[in-house]
């Protein structure tokens, strides 16, 4: 029995598009110990951190004299306050490294197991594999970011109660415009994890080695925070990855600061384009033995 063939050289009835749905892949990778344990831990971390301050309230000392000690001192006094305090400790390094795991794992894992080349051979178009599979990484990473905000709204109402959001500069805001300040530092936190996500995804399409891949996103990462801890670098810290993380600050303010977020979304989205784009330019000229 002999297969058709069109007129450009494909099998009769192949579709690109009908190769690898972003559904097929959403679901593989959330039947993945991986992807369970990272949820489930984002989601138990906001309970964990209610319990430690309902044990010990008011422990630990004195806190700093800046914004992020008021944020620890704030933390309980609403949901609101609460989940602001939950993504800043989880923004440092949880979240860093649960973005890396979701985006370098995603085609690194699959030269792990020698199945990428007979995904190729299906055949599933390269670009259309980079895409699928990246586009459920991010969705994966938007899910994290979401989860843990939600878990922490829930546990601050349950325990700290639905009040007014106390800001770092001493005011008060209502709970309804408090929602919308949190609602916007959740989208701007997620805008700061997309360098994350860029140089994750390079990593994994340069490499067979999937703890390689998310061990070195998170390591340059952690050297650029360095560096941007380094004075005496002056102006140059403006252009490193990670140097506006903090400009959610600026939803705290009345009236809002905005101008160090600007900074930063701009920043994010090229750092992120650079990345994805040098991954994709890579995978496509990548000899694929694996």
């Amino acid at each position: 029995m002999t297969t058709a063939i069109e007129t450009d050289g494909r099998a009769a009835g192949w579709l690109a598009s009908r190769t690898l749905r972003y559904g097929v892949e959403f679901r593989r990778q959330l039947t993945r110990r991986r992807t369970k344990l990272a949820l489930g831990f984002l989601a138990l971390l906001p309970l964990l951190l209610a319990g430690a301050f309902k044990l010990n309230p008011g422990g630990g000392g004195p806190s700093r004299q800046n914004a992020y000690g008021s944020l620890v001192d704030l933390a309980t006094g609403s949901a609101l306050n609460f989940t602001i305090f939950a993504l800043f400790v989880s923004s440092t390094f949880l979240l860093i490294v649960v973005v890396a795991l979701f985006c370098g794992d995603t085609i690194a894992s699959e030269a792990s197991w020698g199945s990428l080349r007979y995904l190729l051979a299906v055949p599933v178009p390269r670009s259309r594999l980079l895409a699928v599979k990246l586009s459920v990484a991010l969705s994966y990473c938007a899910i994290a970011v979401l989860l843990l905000a939600g878990s922490a709204m829930l546990c601050g109402w349950i325990f700290f109660g639905w009040h007014d959001l106390g800001t770092p500069l001493g005011g008060v805001l209502p709970a309804g415009t408090g929602f919308g300040r949190v609602l916007g530092v959740v989208g701007y936190l997620a805008v700061q994890l997309l360098p994350i996500a860029g140089l994750a995804f390079l990593l994994s399409v340069s490499t067979d080695a999937p703890l390689g891949a998310v061990g070195g996103a998170v390591l340059l990462q952690i050297i650029a925070n360095i560096l941007d801890a380094v004075t005496a670098l002056g102006d140059l810290r403006n252009y490193l990855p990670g140097h506006y993380d903090t400009g959610w600050l600026g939803l705290l303010a009345s009236p809002v600061q905005t101008e160090d977020m600007i900074r930063g979304t701009i920043s994010s989205l090229l750092y992120v384009t650079v990345f994805v784009a040098l991954g994709w330019w890579r995978f496509l000229r990548k000899d694929v033995v694996s």
